[in-house]
């Protein structure tokens, strides 16, 4: 029989229950949640959902701020032999809806008020299509007070239905949905443990190392950094209801952490954070980061200013890790390349006719291998445009790979303004405007024009609130020897640069906004 999650939290609630699995940090402090009353916690919504009586492998929509109760929910699910479907706590309602509708989700957990909608309000949006909806706040799972492991029951007398084929679907998530409507991906716990002994591999990660996650669990890169890897080694995970600057550093502070995981945008506001050079980062080994570019200057001063070592995986939710870093290579390579491809993951490059790229330059990276999706749910149109003819995966980016063996990351296929003829990579032009002091983050997105077709427009947020103009930012730029057409041709200031429910900067947003300045601009 496979071994699943479940049956880990199970052996770490029988063996080690009363050690800490999560500190909940908030503004008042943390909460600790013991490996036991994970166990009994998710047990007890297991049996709930039992109650219910769905279908065998039934989607249960979860919708939970950041925290504890979203691992507990989706345990709870694999319990219960159903299907999580993860949903961002920043989904709004079209996005909440077609995903419940896409995947025919028979229930949902969340709360009672959550992103200003009720659960009858969610359940309205949902109506008519799925009348017959079970909703579970999350008032339905109070954590459990018991303080001795001597009354748990074995997986098998409490759960006979539960999940026990590690290759098969247990859980859906979405893609990050900058463009277009979202897609659900399908996830299988193999491909996790595999990636958990990636992460052993590259960064000698043990049960010793004290864990802190940014991310949303229901994302790729926050299923390994806080449901999977933590748990296999029973190491706890200090999580947060809301990304919060200078509340994670005063988590890293208190609780010693040792890895910190984070998209790019998050540690580049840790590190803008006025606190940053007087914080204690003495326990902090390893920061992994990833999600979009990774700017070469920013990720040095991190390493620079804590003595942490920046780290990598390169791939997406449904590729998984296609090439990473680690701590053995040198700190040129770590914040300069995604690293080397991963052996088992069958990397290549293609070019514009999906023929090998033999030589150096240029290719889409496709790979197949075991850190794979199973695909998207119910979308074989999608399927098809995410393979190769052989049954590779295709990752819509553009790479290189050095005389050394290290893949680089040129940007999306779609991430290019083409400028009379001429592809300007966006991570580019970012990279380069980054390097302004005042500038703390950065997106470069094409803009139309008559004459060349497109133009570069960037989308900058300044360090407080201070003002910064084009030609201010282009004589910097000029001054520290960028090329000219890596300079943006127009500048708009936002106070913060929207994201994804992945984390990720939303280009499609800032392209709505960019085209209702230039419409006001005609009036």
């Amino acid at each position: 029989m496979t071994e699943m999650l479940a049956d880990i939290v199970h052996r770490h609630a029988t063996q080690r229950g009363q050690n800490t699995a999560f500190f909940l940090y908030t503004p008042n402090g943390s909460v600790a949640i013991s490996w036991l009353q994970y166990e009994q916690a998710s047990s007890l919504l297991a049996l709930q959902l039992s109650e219910l009586a769905l279908p065998p492998a039934s989607v249960v929509g979860i919708m939970l701020a950041d925290g504890p109760l979203s691992h507990i929910a989706f345990l709870a699910c694999e319990k219960a032999g159903l299907i999580a479907l993860g949903l961002s706590p920043r989904a709004g309602e079209h996005e909440f809806c077609h995903l419940m509708r896409h995947s025919q989700a028979k229930a949902l957990i969340t709360h009672e008020l959550f992103g200003g909608a009720s659960c009858q309000q969610r359940c309205d949006w949902l109506a008519p299509d799925n009348p017959q909806l079970t909703v579970l706040p999350e008032n339905v799972f109070p954590m459990p007070g018991l303080q001795t492991a001597n009354d748990l029951l074995s997986l098998d007398q409490l759960h006979p239905g539960r999940l026990r084929d590690a290759d098969a679907l247990f859980l859906l998530n979405s893609t990050s949905g900058t463009t277009g409507l979202p897609k659900c991906v399908m996830q299988n716990q193999s491909r996790w443990r595999y990636f958990h002994s990636l992460v052993i591999e590259n960064s000698d990660i043990d049960a010793d190392d004290i864990f802190m996650s940014l991310l949303p669990a229901p994302v790729g890169f926050g299923l390994w950094s806080s449901h999977f890897t933590p748990t296999l080694l029973g190491s706890p995970t200090v999580l947060q209801p809301k990304f919060s600057v200078e509340e994670t550093l005063d988590a890293i502070e208190t609780h010693k952490v040792t890895v910190l995981a984070a998209v790019s945008t998050q540690f580049i506001m840790l590190l803008n954070s006025p606190s940053f050079t007087q914080r204690d980062f003495s326990s902090l080994r390893i920061l992994y980061t990833g999600g979009e570019a990774v700017p070469y200057n920013r990720a040095k001063a991190f390493e620079d200013t804590t003595g942490a070592k920046v780290l990598q995986f390169y791939g997406s939710n449904e590729t998984g890790a296609l090439s990473c870093t680690s701590i053995s290579d040198s700190q040129s390579k770590r914040l300069n390349t995604a690293g080397k491809p991963i052996a088992a993951m069958q990397v290549r490059l293609l070019d514009k006719q999906d023929a090998d790229v033999t030589a150096a330059g240029f290719g889409q990276p496709v790979c197949k291998g075991p850190a794979l999706s199973l695909g998207y749910y119910r979308d074989n149109s999608a399927n098809q445009s995410l393979h190769t003819q052989d049954g590779g995966f295709k990752t819509g980016d553009l790479a290189s790979i050095d005389e050394d063996g290290y893949l680089t990351v040129c940007g999306r296929e779609g991430d290019f303004i083409i400028r009379g003829g001429k592809n300007i990579s966006g991570p580019a032009v970012e990279e380069a405007c980054l390097q302004h002091p005042l500038i703390q983050q950065a997106a470069a997105i094409a803009m139309a024009d008559d004459i060349f077709g497109e133009r570069v427009c960037l989308f900058a947020a300044v360090e407080n609130d201070q003002s910064l103009d084009l030609a201010e930012l282009v004589r910097f730029l000029r001054d520290n020897g960028c090329s000219i057409e890596n300079m943006p041709e127009r500048l708009e200031l936002l106070e913060q640069l929207p994201t994804s429910s992945g984390g990720k900067t939303a280009k499609a947003e800032l392209k709505k906004i960019l085209g209702r300045i230039l419409e006001s601009e005609l009036q």
